[in-house]
């Protein structure tokens, strides 16, 4: 693609790629030498750089800081066989942005800034992208308000950045997952559907109790009655009920994620029976006693694929069939993960050609 936009790039003079073990990518602790940034004034976006990774200087008076004013995105790019570098599907996460943008009373980012932004950048530092199965460059865009103004209302000023991350696998097992019926992720006109930092703010409590109790993840419910299931932690979930591919409906409380749309488009080519709508908990702890439930996984940018093992619910744990034969979702993981690294052809053009 033809880079239009006029960005300012300051290569490192201390590139940290050789002293990087690409053997050992815990997620989300390595980044990469350089970071996009640009901002927002004067109702326009300007200034725009790639400079070498390092600390911003802000001030403590920031809106971000105080009001939560700020969201992210979160995508990944992988290296081909022949060096040919590609992003997954980042038109919709150019979508989601905005979406989260509107919600939190944002600027909206041109789509083709955040396309170019992100190309320009992972071009740049293209070598930082591992090849062992598994692995991949996470990108993270994320906007913040940089108004030194302590009042409640929107900030004039903002900050646009991308990190970039050698990673691994997020989850290394099976997991062993809990019906959250106290704490809730969302509420119905909140902004659930948004990837803002305050949504994760609130998770951590309610995600360090399941780990107290032995569990590694929540499945989140409806905050009115607990009755209904909303997300897998970060994820999207899925269940496979009786041969049918059932997942919630995305609603102001649950995130239009990529992966779980990119899941669904793989169900409809394969003709998978499918059932977007609100899901019970009654009806999946049914499913889990008489057998029918045979997959349940969550769906996200992070994990790809998270098999469920097994599922807590008022004090009994239900366990799933052995997910490593999972047919479903094995086969949707292989299928990702051939056409995300060039190894099958990419018939639905997701592959997006740095």
């Amino acid at each position: 693609m033809s880079h239009s936009l006029d960005i300012k790039i300051t290569k490192t003079s201390a590139s940290r790629l050789k002293g990087t073990d690409f053997n050992d990518l815990p997620f989300g602790r390595i980044f990469s030498d350089h970071m996009f940034v640009a901002d927002y004034a004067d109702e326009k976006w300007q200034n725009f750089q790639i400079m070498p990774y390092g600390d911003l200087s802000l001030s403590p008076a920031i809106a971000s800081l105080h009001y939560g004013q700020t969201f992210f995105e979160g995508l990944k790019a992988y290296k081909h066989p022949d060096g040919k570098v590609v992003v997954f599907r980042p038109d919709k996460n150019a979508e989601r942005f905005n979406l989260s943008a509107q919600r939190m009373c944002m600027p909206e980012l041109p789509a083709e800034i955040f396309l170019q932004s992100i190309a320009s950048l992972v071009n740049l530092d293209k070598d930082w992208i591992p090849t062992s199965p598994g692995t991949s460059l996470y990108i993270r865009p994320y906007m913040f308000a940089t108004d030194p103004y302590l009042g409640v209302q929107p900030s004039k000023t903002y900050k646009y950045i991308i990190l970039t991350c050698p990673v691994g696998a997020y989850f290394s097992k099976p997991l062993k997952v809990k019906v959250e019926t106290k704490y809730s992720r969302a509420s119905e006109g909140g902004f659930g559907f948004a990837k803002t930092g305050g949504n994760y703010g609130g998770s951590l409590y309610p995600a360090q109790e399941a780990l107290r109790e032995g569990f590694d993840q929540i499945i989140w419910t409806d905050g009115r009655d607990h009755a209904y299931i909303e997300e897998l932690g970060a994820a999207n979930v899925m269940f496979m009920i009786d041969g049918t591919l059932i997942t919630p409906s995305t609603r102001d409380t649950i995130l239009k994620g990529v992966t779980r749309d990119t899941v669904l488009t793989l169900a409809r080519k394969w003709s998978i029976p499918i059932e977007e709508r609100r899901v019970s908990v009654a009806e999946v702890i049914e499913g889990l006693k008489n057998g029918k439930l045979t997959e349940a996984f969550g769906a996200g940018t992070a994990a790809t694929i998270a098999p469920i093992a097994s599922i807590g619910y008022e004090g009994s744990v239900y366990t799933l069939p052995d997910q490593s034969k999972a047919e479903f979702s094995n086969k949707v993981l292989k299928t990702l993960n051939d056409m995300r690294y060039g190894l099958s052809p990419d018939e639905f053009d997701w592959n997006y050609v740095i």
